[in-house]
Formats: structure tokens, C-alpha cells, sequence
């Protein structure tokens, strides 16, 4: 009597494990019915594992109709949201061949959020000094940070430093091209936006360094409303990068990149990890929330990830070029003989 208690106490536990498991991953799929629903789409690979690996479980326990069901769900998530962590294929394949191959000069973006308590900025320093990007954009600029950037200003004197509601810290671009003539870089939102034009050897270029708050029950989905029609403003040709504590594939992330009628780049993977877990697990764990969006003719290659220096978030760098200039039509002339 005992053991028939037992077996049928662990069968109804593990369904229901099983149970919340795959309606939080459905759920996740409903994220424009509420935020809430959202919340759980930022996990849906880990969702989907964890029904990948409860389908064995679920044949043992004779739910032989739920562990199929498991396997499909987990299938179909994992398989239309995997091509968000891997390059792109060959439709973008071609615009990497164009960065890298004489369509102009290539220029460099790099994303950090600095992590305002950042036990290590001199590792910060160092990578800004091997990697030389064009522009930064920066998050999480706490005042400390502010002087330590201080140390950049020969190499990067066109910056703009928003000031922090927080000690967290605020938005930043930093860059060594000219911010354009006639415009003044701009903050926004308390400090989660930052936007500056910059002058690229007499190409202008728009560039906005997001940090959104955290998903719902947090600010996430009261800040939507207040970025969305700052990134309509952003101009025809422009890069928009930040921490948006929100994976591409989620709802949230979709309203940033419809706002400013941009495309979000894939192929960026995992960038953040909480600090308490080995970094090693970080390619299977983490969550890919830091993110890039261009727009107009901006030619972009795959966004990388970097080496760790100190953040929680790895730094992201992006290559691109500016499509050439079209040349002015000769002008025909007719002889009258």
C-alpha cells in the first residue's frame, strides 16, 4: 500500500512539474496579451531543456501521451529560437562578405554594461585599448565610472555621459569620430538614453545606447511606453545598442525594434550570467539580453561576444561599413552633326 501510494505521489509530482513547465513556455508565446506572459519567454530555451529532459521521465511514469507531447514543445521552441543564438545563415552571409571586403572603410561598435560596481575596471581599459572601436556605448555608468572614463578622453573626446537618477548609473556613447555638426547629443528617459549623430568622414550615422529595466513585475513594461517614441526619432541610418534585460525573440525587444524600424541582429548568444554561477556555464545558461538593432543601409557583420572583464554582461563588438557613395551620372553629350 505504501509503495502504490508513493509511485502515484511521484507520478503526480512530475507531472505537474512538467505541467507548469510547458505552460510556462506556451505562455511565453502570448506575450503581447500581457507582460507577464513575457516574463517567461526570456527563458524559453531553459523551459524547453528541462521538457527535453523530463520526456524520459514522463515514459517511465507511463505518461507516454505527455512525453510526446514534451518532446514536440520542446522541439519546436528550441528549433525557432535557436537561429537567435547562431550566425546568421546565408542571407547574411553576403552583408558580411561587404564589411570585410573593400565596400569602404570598416568601422567598429562595442556595447558593455559596465557593471556599476565593476571590481575590475582596469580589465574595462585594457580591452577598450586592444580593441580600439569607433564608438562605445556604455550602461550602467555610475558615477565611479565617470572618472574612470575620464582616463579616455584623449583617445574618445566626443562623448556624451548621461547623468545617473541612480548609483547605478546612466546611458553613455563615447567616440572617437566628431559628433556631427549642428546637433547636440541628447539624454533621455532618466538616463536610460542616450542618442548622439556622428560624423563618419562625412557620412552621419545615428547611434542610441538603451538600458531597459527588468521584466515584468519590474519598470520593463512601464518603461516600454517612454522609449518607444524616442526610438521613432532615431534617423534613417542608425545603430541602437543596449542592455535591454530582454531576449530578441521576446515581445518586448520586438516593440524597441518596431519603434525604430530596425532589425535586430542574431547571432550575438548568451551575454549575461548571474554573478553567482561559474562563468563557465554562461554558453549554456545564459541570457542573450544585450542586443544591437540598425536600420537604413548600415551594412553590419555578425556580432561577437568578448573576453569577461569584470561585468555580469560580456562586451559585444560589431564591425560595419557604410554603403559607397552612388557616383553622379556622367552627363551625355549629343554632337549635333
Amino acid at each position: 500500500m505504501g509503495r502504490g501510494r508513493t509511485w502515484i505521489a511521484l507520478r503526480l509530482m512530475a507531472f505537474a512539474a512538467v505541467a507548469g513547465s510547458g505552460a510556462a513556455l506556451a505562455l511565453g508565446y502570448l506575450g503581447w496579451l500581457h507582460p507577464a506572459f513575457d516574463s517567461f519567454s526570456h527563458l524559453r530555451l531553459h523551459l524547453a531543456a528541462l521538457l527535453l529532459l523530463a520526456a524520459p521521465l514522463l515514459l517511465i511514469l507511463r505518461f507516454r501521451i505527455e512525453a510526446l507531447f514534451a518532446v514536440v514543445l520542446g522541439v519546436a521552441s528550441v528549433a525557432q529560437t535557436v537561429e537567435w543564438q547562431a550566425a546568421p545563415g546565408s542571407a547574411s552571409a553576403g552583408q558580411e562578405a561587404a564589411a570585410g571586403a573593400g565596400s569602404g572603410p570598416v568601422y567598429r561598435l562595442m556595447h558593455l554594461n559596465l557593471r556599476y560596481d565593476n571590481p575590475t575596471p582596469e580589465a574595462v581599459l585594457s580591452l577598450i585599448g586592444r580593441v580600439r572601436p569607433d564608438i562605445m556605448t556604455l550602461t550602467e555608468v555610475s558615477p565611479p565610472w565617470v572618472g574612470k572614463l575620464a582616463l579616455l578622453e584623449a583617445a574618445y573626446p566626443y562623448r556624451l555621459i548621461c547623468r545617473p537618477p541612480t548609483f547605478i548609473g546612466a546611458a553613455a556613447i563615447l567616440s572617437r569620430r566628431p559628433f556631427a555638426a549642428g546637433t547636440e547629443p541628447a539624454c533621455a528617459d532618466r538616463g536610460a538614453f542616450a542618442h548622439a549623430r556622428i560624423d563618419l568622414g562625412g557620412r552621419e550615422i545615428e547611434v542610441a545606447a538603451v538600458h531597459m529595466g527588468w521584466p515584468w513585475p519590474f519598470e520593463q513594461p512601464w518603461q516600454l511606453p517612454r522609449l518607444e517614441p524616442l526610438l521613432a526619432a532615431v534617423g534613417g541610418m542608425a545603430i541602437v545598442a543596449g542592455d535591454l534585460n530582454a531576449a530578441p525573440w521576446s515581445q518586448s525587444a520586438r516593440r524597441l525594434a518596431i519603434a525604430a524600424d530596425a532589425r535586430i541582429l542574431r547571432g550575438v548568444g548568451p551575454t549575461w550570467l548571474d554573478r553567482r554561477l561559474p562563468e563557465r556555464l554562461l554558453p549554456w545558461i545564459g541570457l542573450p539580453i544585450d542586443n544591437l538593432m540598425v536600420k537604413g543601409e548600415i551594412v553590419p557583420a555578425t556580432p561577437r561576444t568578448l573576453e569577461h572583464v569584470g561585468s555580469d554582461h560580456l562586451p559585444v563588438l560589431m564591425e560595419f561599413t557604410l554603403p559607397p557613395r552612388e557616383k553622379p551620372a556622367e552627363k551625355q553629350v549629343v554632337s549635333s552633326e
